[in-house]
């Protein structure tokens, strides 16, 4: 059966739904998509292994040719879900308008592997010195345990790796973290009229949330990277839920905030600074305190300006090197020897949004460049 053309394949990928978010009752499989790729991969002689990270969900990797080295494509095959209402068209129907293709997950991000394939394609004729690897991974929009399962396996992938998220043909070779925290503070209801009657777990969270904003502070008077739009590490409260009647002393209350650490600063450090500031408030309130991450945390990126991949890039694009303020899963991919970047055709002010796209000016210059990076790390002799 002759391969899908680079248009069918990212249709047959939009029509393959695969929402990933944390409610249960919207998340979804994403083996329709893996089982997609991997018939067309298998069909251009790649050796595909598919590995289940959790019922449900699945990581491809596919390789051609072997040896240390080489080039790793990686892309996510999952989407954020989406409301069809505010859709001009079906967003799980690929639809052409505008000089774009309209559909969820054209820009973020399955209208990656379409290019990849296309760019493959035209060089299967020739010998591959070190390997390609082509890799689609599971849940990044929510836990990124696709990403997670790779790191802690250990396997070493490739000499480099560019994930083709949304950046306009631009380089990016740092992001911030990612940082999902939840506070519960357990006080003692009572009646209103006597506060002696019990301890304000409201109270308390006011005093708290005082301490995280004189730590975001601290944190932003002592950290800066200019590199970044934001230049600072952010802390966003993000939400709050507390009490139950204006003449009950709230016994409950819970907050829950977003970190987003710059390159340099650790998780473990932050988390540890915010339990030593919450401390004496708890013992002054008479509360109890538990804070602990609501998912585990997205590591900082950052790759060396100098570094050979980065080098490349900025050749190729002819743009230098940038940062970004959302999480990718770079630094998963780093943490197995790869020097690594994130480039794509994708616009990210479209992505997460209503009428998705990927602009058609975008895919022969995305070609061009994939069959450069296949080149350069695949097809030259090792150095």
């Amino acid at each position: 059966m002759p391969l899908p053309s680079l248009q069918q394949q990212l249709a047959a990928l939009i029509a393959a739904p695969s929402v990933s978010c944390t409610q249960p009752s919207l998340d979804q499989s994403n083996r329709e998509v893996i089982v997609l790729l991997e018939s067309w991969l298998g069909a251009l002689g790649f050796h595909c292994d598919v590995q289940q990270v959790q019922p449900g969900k699945f990581n491809l990797l596919a390789s051609r040719g072997s040896g240390p080295g080489g080039l790793v494509l990686a892309g996510h095959s999952d989407t954020v879900p989406c409301d069809p209402a505010l859709w001009r068209s079906d967003p799980w129907r690929l639809a052409e308008r505008d000089g774009r293709w309209y559909g969820l997950g054209a820009c973020d991000m399955k209208g990656f592997f379409p290019l990849v394939i296309e760019a493959v394609r035209g060089l299967l004729d020739r010998p591959f010195r070190q390997p390609l690897l082509i890799l689609a991974t599971c849940d990044e929009e929510s836990s990124m345990s696709g990403a997670r399962a790779l790191a802690e396996a250990g396997r070493p992938l490739g000499r480099a790796a560019v994930i083709g998220e949304p950046t306009g043909l631009k380089p990016i070779r740092l992001h911030k973290g990612v940082m999902m925290e939840r506070l519960d503070i357990t006080g003692q209801s009572g009646h209103s009229s006597d506060p002696s009657l019990g301890h304000s777990a409201l109270e308390a969270m006011h005093a708290a949330i005082g301490e995280l904003l004189v730590l975001r502070a601290e944190w932003q008077r002592d950290f800066h990277n200019p590199l970044f739009r934001v230049a600072v590490p952010t802390l966003n409260l993000g939400c709050i839920h507390g009490g139950d009647n204006p003449n009950r002393i709230c016994g409950r209350c819970a907050l829950e905030f977003d970190l987003r650490p710059l390159p340099g600063m650790h998780a473990d450090s932050l988390r540890a600074a915010i339990r030593e500031r919450l401390r004496p408030v708890a013992e002054r309130h008479q509360v109890r305190m538990d804070f602990a991450p609501l998912f585990p945390e997205v590591p900082p990126f950052e790759e060396s300006a100098d570094s050979e991949l980065v080098r490349l890039a900025e050749r190729l694009t002819g743009h230098a090197a940038e940062a970004v303020a959302f999480g990718t899963e770079a630094p998963y991919l780093q943490q197995l020897g790869c020097q690594t970047l994130v480039l794509g055709p994708g616009d990210i002010a479209c992505a997460h949004q209503p009428d998705e796209y990927l602009a058609l000016e975008r895919i022969e210059p995305t070609v061009h460049l994939l069959r450069r990076l296949i080149e350069h790390y695949c097809l030259q002799p090792s150095t």
